[in-house]
């Protein structure tokens, strides 16, 4: 038995079962018996299909709904199924299809992969056939999106990565985020997070997404700070192919990317405000449209926000959409400073010195009474990431601090959290001999945080 007509159920295809039970499908035939049979196959397997008998019906489909995949027949009345999907392609983004044909020949096979087909089948095909060329597909595309997802986590700052399933701590003020999200993870509601940089929002997003019904689908940060900002409308919306020098293929955005699951925008403050007017309309009517397109795009996708800023003082100095504020700010939920969680410090220090030491294959340090005092009297403007990056430091040198303190001095009494941030923000720069790029990635604030707060200051 060969690969093409091996049972769906092996265990080698378990992923591809994984793949069909979360999509929907698009049958395009103008055959009733064609339909029916697909349809019989596909509908116990997969979470929607829908049929159409002409590229036309199709069309009003596609306009209202999302597909994952067509599966289109190539002679159909009025229209070629490689004419349609070749128009299809150069008019916008368009989903995967498999072109299905009774009347095959090497040029009806290259036609169909210049239109843009994943697959090609010829009839008469079993159904053990036509399911493995589906879950083929879809599994491919999911490998594509996930490399193209990875790519934006290793861009951005990353140090989520030790805590990504879990917000460590048992103080009061931890314990009254995680019941928060509890609460709304199930509802279908945006959610702003707010709080200073490092204080656990993408973790905090994470949970959100994983106690939600999207759990099985993909959840994806987006660092806004991190896109160059004339990169930032196609890497959201996607592009077409000559949208734009330099544009070579059509693209699509990580709206896409998400569909089915969850968008989390880090940092929303740092969009541009023309960029921002295209989010509102996407929060408005669940559609995209992709760069150089003249076509929208149904997403289903919950989007999840965060800040480190001040939005109200960016809508007031025009630097934000008071109406996107709005939209986003159905429910926010404020992270915690590190400095207001107590005895969280020393729980997270343990953490981190056990899961860094793993990952560097080195010996753990001890944490001392001594250091886990300083640490406990410490403020910690950089929060959580500033305290694993101190723990790495340490492993990395084989040595804490002389004081058995972060590196930073210990004497804040009096100060204001603004004073505080000016201080962590100037002790940085100088850290790294005045690469504000690099002090932004020390502290996790974007560059133009930085410009901004010294534009600030220098008055």
């Amino acid at each position: 038995m060969d690969a093409a007509t091996r049972p769906l159920a092996t265990g080698q295809n378990r992923d591809f079962g994984d793949a069909l039970a979360q999509a929907s499908i698009l049958i395009v035939d103008d055959e009733a018996g064609m339909r029916h049979f697909l349809s019989r196959t596909l509908e116990n397997r997969c979470k929607a299909v829908e049929v159409a008998p002409d590229s036309d019906a199709a069309m009003t489909l596609m306009e209202t709904r999302h597909f994952d995949l067509i599966i289109v027949d190539n002679r159909m009345q009025g229209k070629l199924g490689v004419e349609w999907l070749a128009e299809q392609r150069a008019s916008g983004l368009f989903p995967p299809a498999i072109l299905i044909t009774a009347f095959a020949d090497l040029e009806t096979a290259i036609q169909a992969l210049k239109a843009g087909a994943s697959d090609f089948l010829l009839k008469p095909f079993r159904s053990n056939q036509i399911l493995n060329a589906v879950a083929r597909c879809l599994e491919r595309v999911r490998l594509e999106r996930e490399n193209h997802v990875l790519r934006h986590e290793l861009r951005s700052n990353s140090d989520h990565i030790l805590l990504r399933d879990r917000l460590i701590g048992s103080s009061p003020a931890i314990e009254a985020v995680r019941q928060t999200i509890a609460r709304v993870a199930p509802l279908p509601s945006t959610v702003l997070l707010t709080g200073q940089s490092g204080t656990g929002k993408e973790v905090a997003a994470r949970m959100i997404h994983d106690l939600s019904d999207r759990a099985e689908r993909p959840f994806v940060p987006v660092n806004c700070a991190a896109i160059p900002a004339d990169m930032v409308e196609t890497e959201l919306f996607g592009h077409l192919r000559g949208a734009f020098t330099g544009a070579h293929q059509n693209r699509e955005g990580l709206f896409l990317h998400a569909r089915g699951g969850t968008l989390f925008l880090d940092e929303i403050g740092e969009l541009p405000l023309a960029v921002q007017a295209k989010l509102l309309r996407v929060l408005e009517d669940r559609r995209v449209r992709p760069l150089g397109s003249e076509r929208e795009v149904a997403v289903d996708v919950r989007l999840l926000f965060a800040t480190n800023s001040d939005l109200d003082r960016a809508v007031a100095e025009g630097r934000f959409r008071a109406d996107l504020l709005y939209r986003i700010n159905i429910l926010a939920i404020h992270m915690p400073p590190l400095s207001q969680r107590g005895d969280d410090v020393q729980e997270l220090a343990r953490l981190f010195m056990s899961k860094l030491a793993q990952q560097m294959g080195m010996p753990p340090m001890a944490l001392t009474p001594e250091i886990e005092a300083g640490f406990a009297a410490y403020d910690w403007p950089g929060n959580v990431r500033e305290l694993r990056n101190t723990i790495e430091r340490a492993l990395i040198l084989g040595r804490f601090p002389a004081d058995m303190t972060p590196p930073l001095a210990l004497d804040r009494a009096g100060e204001t959290l603004a004073e505080l941030e000016r201080r962590a923000i100037l002790s940085a720069i100088a850290a790294e001999n005045g690469d504000r790029d690099a002090a932004g990635r020390r502290l996790g604030i974007s560059r133009k945080t930085i410009d901004r707060r010294l534009a600030d200051w220098n008055g």
